[in-house]
């Protein structure tokens, strides 16, 4: 058994590899996915996959890199940077963004509780105001000095 750790580090690998079938055998039959702030949920092996290809389809070329990982007993937090350049289309809880060809850098933070070598649960923090500004749906905001 690795430790839990190396065990989600090896699942952004397998993202970055585009191999779902390997994030989808680390999901427990029940385990849960949540996107925070959509609430969109993504359950069971065939969730996981969905999830996986849902990034890799809106960003073909996309690749994460885990900046910070801390694990503690059953929980491990990964706070981690995507990129890529959205030329496919991304399937969201809102529908489908068509592909803008802009490139984007996001930063990320995922927290997992693993049980018996599987994700129970697995929750994603995502800026989606600073991802539809690079994307170019929305307008960026200015600052403004007092």
């Amino acid at each position: 058994m690795a430790d839990n750790a190396t065990f989600v580090r090896s699942l952004f690998q397998a993202w970055n590899d585009r191999d779902f079938d390997r994030q989808a055998d680390a999901m427990a039959p029940d385990g849960r996915i949540e996107f925070v702030g959509s609430g969109q949920v993504f359950t069971g092996a065939d969730g996981a996959r969905e999830y996986g290809q849902n990034w890799a389809n809106g960003f073909p070329d996309g690749k994460v890199t885990v900046d910070t990982m801390v694990a503690e007993g059953d929980r491990v937090v990964a706070e981690y940077t995507g990129r890529g350049t959205h030329t496919g289309t991304l399937e969201t809880a809102m529908g489908p963004i068509a592909a803008t060809g802009r490139s984007v850098t996001l930063k990320l933070c995922d927290v997992y509780e693993i049980k018996d070598d599987k994700v129970q649960s697995q929750r994603s923090y995502l800026d989606t105001g600073s991802m539809m500004v690079q994307l170019g749906l929305a307008p960026a905001q200015s600052t403004t000095s007092k």
